[in-house]
């Protein structure tokens, strides 16, 4: 004997409200009701919905494959669905697995992997490096010779008079000229006074500078990555202490409703815990605010487009422990601030040599092969070609320049000197940032754990005073106390939590280690 039931979408999906509210507003064929038939020994429906949806949120992006085992299996012996059924629930299950999929997981490793490949000033940074190595060429040094293909050509249309004392005065009306000139023709500067080596030498040192200014990048956009990911977190954290604070609040309101329904206590008790619970609400609401705003803000970093759906991680990992000895010998031989600095100063001393070598004599050799055609239509000479091969050099003494290069060289001195103070400014500081980060990360833990065992005391006494309501012998005064205390205690441990890896991630960024 069989038994009937009503099965409808609003029961088979009963745990998810969202999915509950999709099947509702599309108003489609599969949200009427419908009557199968069940054997007797698959009546426990709601023990297999239950299993289907274990299998299908078991983790963040769901495993398509293992629900329609699980859902082909669990109907095969439950219900001969129809034609329509199928594909209205083919489409729900697509739906499902498309709206998981759209809130992946984004873990701190996955979004700073993505911040290298998309970050905006990631790629100007690698840019720049770029730009350094290939400027850094033999050329650019002024090392290697030009060579030139060359050629010109012209015509000319002259009335020619011409008064010799052996032959008297010729007469030539519309005298026609034609020349024609090419060469290939190479051009060396053999000697600068030494630039082109020390201009070499800069341009090396340029290219590992770039080099130092993108790890220093790398490392500032990875720390801001850091802080924006773990911002979010603990936003989700605080919203987390939120409902569990609206949870404790509507058992409240039951306990205020029952005392108020049988006479113990007065109506005023059953309309603040409501308005607590409302305000709660409230404040869930506009924390789920900021929470958007933060992961906004780190989608700007990764370089993405706001639109896409992502969730973060739980939990904020406190495993870092500082080696103080490490951090204080090698801060100034790894800091990348710090190598930058230095870079400088050394570009700036072969700058002072370029400028120092532009007051010795210059040689140029020029050299190549050249061909010239002269065509006249009348004269003495009707045609002249001359071709081969020339070499020659250039000797040039700059004997006054204005007291141009005595203005470069001055300039360089300063420039090194500004250089200089510079990486002392920037060393001081970078000691400061190490001090201030070991402080601050030593507070920050031990307010951590202070604020660990008194977020347990505040849980308990929560605990506590809502049974104590429960049982009539506090007031509803006392459990909103105990309420506010648990809140703002779980607030300052996710605070201490957050800044605690913020000084753990300035401490890598320090070191480079990021």
């Amino acid at each position: 004997m069989s038994k009937s039931y009503n099965i409808t979408p609003y029961s088979l999906f009963a745990t998810p409200n969202w999915l509950r509210r999709s099947i509702d507003s599309s108003k489609g064929d599969f949200c009427s009701s419908r009557k199968y038939e069940l054997s007797s020994e698959n009546r426990r429906f709601d023990y297999g919905t239950i299993s289907i949806f274990s299998t299908l949120f078991k983790s963040p992006l769901g495993d398509l494959g293992a629900v329609v085992k699980s859902l082909s299996n669990y109907f095969r012996g439950i219900y001969k669905p129809t034609k329509t059924f199928k594909y209205a629930f083919l489409l729900i299950i697509l739906f499902i697995n498309s709206t998981l999929s759209a809130q992946q997981l984004l873990t701190i490793d996955d979004a700073i992997s993505r911040a290298l490949k998309n970050n905006y000033n990631i790629q100007i940074a690698r840019n720049n490096e770029e730009a350094g190595r290939i400027n850094n060429t033999l050329g650019n040094a002024g090392m290697l010779p030009n060579v030139s293909l060359n050629g010109t050509g012209g015509i000319q249309f002259n009335d020619v008079n011409q008064k010799s004392a052996t032959s008297g005065e010729t007469h030539y009306p519309s005298l026609t000229a034609q020349s024609l000139s090419t060469n290939v023709e190479l051009n060396w500067k053999l000697f600068d006074g030494g630039k082109m080596f020390v201009t070499h030498k800069k341009l090396n040192e340029i290219e590992a500078m770039g080099k130092i200014r993108f790890q220093e990048q790398v490392q500032q956009t990875v720390y801001n990555i850091i802080a924006a990911y773990y911002d979010v977190v603990r936003q989700k954290q605080q919203l987390k202490a939120i409902n569990e604070a609206i949870n404790f609040n509507r058992e409240r309101v039951k306990i205020a409703q029952t005392a108020f329904t049988s006479g113990a206590s007065a109506k005023t008790d059953l309309l603040q815990a409501k308005i607590d619970l409302n305000v709660y609400t409230e404040n869930a609401v506009n924390q789920q605010i900021v929470i958007d705003a933060t992961k906004r803000t780190l989608k700007v970093l990764l370089g993405e487009n706001a639109e896409i759906a992502y969730e973060v991680e739980e939990n904020i990992p406190q495993n870092y422990q500082p080696e103080r000895d490490k951090l204080a010998q090698r801060i100034f031989e790894i800091n990348p601030s710090v190598l930058g600095n230095q870079k400088q100063i050394e570009i700036s001393r072969l700058a002072l040599k370029e400028n120092k070598s532009a007051v010795l004599p210059q040689f140029n050799l020029r050299t190549g092969y050249y061909f010239s055609l002269t065509d006249n239509s009348a004269g003495s000479i009707l045609k002249n070609r001359t071709f081969g091969p020339q070499i020659g050099g250039t000797l040039s003494v700059p004997l006054f320049t204005g007291g141009e290069n005595k203005r470069k060289i001055n300039q360089a001195k300063l420039d090194i000197e500004s250089a200089k103070y510079t990486l002392e400014d920037s060393k001081r500081q970078v000691e400061a940032d190490l001090l201030n980060a070991l402080n601050e990360f030593d507070r920050q833990k031990e307010l951590l754990q202070i604020e660990q065992e008194n977020n347990l005391l505040t849980k308990e006494n929560l605990d506590i005073s809502l049974e104590r309501l429960r049982l009539g012998q506090t007031t509803s005064l006392e459990v909103h106390q105990a309420q506010e205390s648990y809140v703002q205690s779980s607030t300052r441990l996710t605070n201490f939590q957050y800044s605690l890896k913020i000084a753990e991630a300035k401490l890598k960024q320090l070191l480079a280690e990021l």
